[in-house]
């Protein structure tokens, strides 16, 4: 049977409720997508970053629905993007997506990001909308960064970004997206959620290895324009669990520095 949906699921240490949630999540979105006359074959690959507990229950339920999976282990923290990048040099789908594993999609997500790829052949990345904990849509389709946006979206407390409004409305695109329209060529689009087409990324050869942790889905981004076009559909939902650098620790904050570093030095700076 033809792979018609290849998804890869990088895990390091994970929060096990939520990684169940997105395997639970995943098998839901993957019955619909059969359901839907989608017969064929979806597999996962889930690759073991390190500290991953046991998810024979969440890896059954997959099972039941019809959705394969390989777990690729042994191979230690080699980081977000290296991690997708051992599973995008296996065999993988007609499309395949990036999922982080902190993403709850709807049932019908799936479907409705399928169904939208196979009549837009010109597409060759899709994101979704996406919302946070609170229903509250996340904007994180993006412009080309300067250094100002990201200090003040990444680390500035939400009562001093007053001043800031109309620079960071320009940089999450909050004139463009919605949770109703679709939006063509977004700049850079967030990879918790990134379904591609799959010759399309192989083309790209997957994430630059470079990138520990961070920037890795804006680089992606921008390569992607030089190939393909890039779609914001927003009736592909999901919700994110996600925080940011600031709210993880001091070892976020230096490999966020350090990824910003290695990207602007890649596609040019831009202070303000």
């Amino acid at each position: 049977m033809p792979l018609k949906l290849s998804t890869s699921v990088v895990a390091f240490r994970p929060d096990q409720a939520l990684l169940a949630s997105t395997l639970s999540g995943l098998a839901t979105a993957g019955a619909a997508l059969k359901r839907a006359g989608q017969e064929e074959a979806v597999h996962l690959y889930l690759i073991d970053n390190g500290g991953t507990p046991d998810m024979g229950v969440s890896l059954d339920a997959l099972a039941h629905a019809g959705i394969g999976h390989t777990l690729i282990a042994g191979h230690g923290n080699v980081g977000y993007g290296r991690g997708h990048n051992l599973a995008i040099a296996r065999p993988l789908g007609q499309y395949h997506l990036i999922l982080n594993p902190d993403i709850d999609m709807n049932s019908d997500a799936l479907e409705a990001a399928i169904d939208f790829m196979d009549a837009h052949p010109e597409v060759g990345l899709l994101t979704p909308a996406i919302f946070d904990d609170a229903g509250q849509m996340q904007y994180l389709c993006r412009e080309y960064p300067t250094l100002v946006d990201l200090l003040v979206r990444g680390f500035l407390p939400a009562s001093m970004r007053r001043p800031f409004a109309r620079r960071l409305a320009r940089y999450e695109m909050r004139a463009h997206i919605n949770p109703s329209d679709t939006f063509w060529d977004p700049p850079i689009v967030s990879g918790c959620f990134m379904l591609f087409r799959s010759e399309v990324l192989k083309k790209l050869d997957g994430f630059d290895p470079r990138y520990f942790l961070y920037f890795e889905d804006y680089d992606l981004s921008l390569r992607a324009h030089d190939l393909t076009r890039v779609a914001y559909v927003p009736a592909v939902r999901v919700r994110h669990h996600g925080g940011g650098a600031s709210r993880k620790g001091t070892a976020h904050i230096r490999m966020f520095a350090q990824s910003a570093f290695k990207f602007f030095n890649r596609f040019g700076w831009k202070w303000v």
